[in-house]
């Protein structure tokens, strides 16, 4: 029985060395990393810019009408209520809605600086790795 187990091992591995291995991957999920994919970020330096200036043009000066729009409605609602709970309360909501008035004009402005940064940013970086490749002592320079 032991000849029969020894025969039929080296049989297999004769056949196993006689096939090819191989690794194939059949796909590659999908993204602006993978191969074959889009080499860019998802969106350019001049749509960051167009986005900024969408914000600093309409957001910013239309959020500002909105809450003078509403301080003045709002206060012309209080006077008629002086007197009464209903104008304490009024007083209450237009200095909360300011508070959140001055927190949304603050993010406008904050998102509205980090886009044009944004892509400055990211040149720079570039430019400064590729520049320590560079200056490095390795064998691969100037291949």
């Amino acid at each position: 029985m032991s000849g029969d187990f020894a025969r039929e091992w080296d049989r297999e591995r004769a056949g196993v060395t006689d096939q090819h291995v191989g690794t194939r991957l059949n796909g590659a999920p999908a993204g602006p990393f993978a191969p074959g994919g889009p080499g860019d970020f998802a969106s350019t330096p001049a749509e960051k810019q167009a986005a900024a200036g969408t914000i600093e043009t309409e957001l910013e000066p239309d959020t500002k009408k909105a809450t003078e729009h509403a301080d003045d409605a709002t206060d012309t609602a209080r006077k008629g209520f002086e007197g009464w709970e209903t104008a304490a309360a009024l007083k209450k909501v237009a200095d909360t809605w300011d508070q959140q008035v001055k927190t949304l004009m603050g993010r406008l402005s904050g998102e509205k600086t980090a886009l044009r940064g944004a892509s400055g940013l990211f040149v720079r970086n570039d430019t400064g790795l590729g520049n320590q490749f560079l200056l490095s002592d390795s064998k691969l320079n100037g291949l």
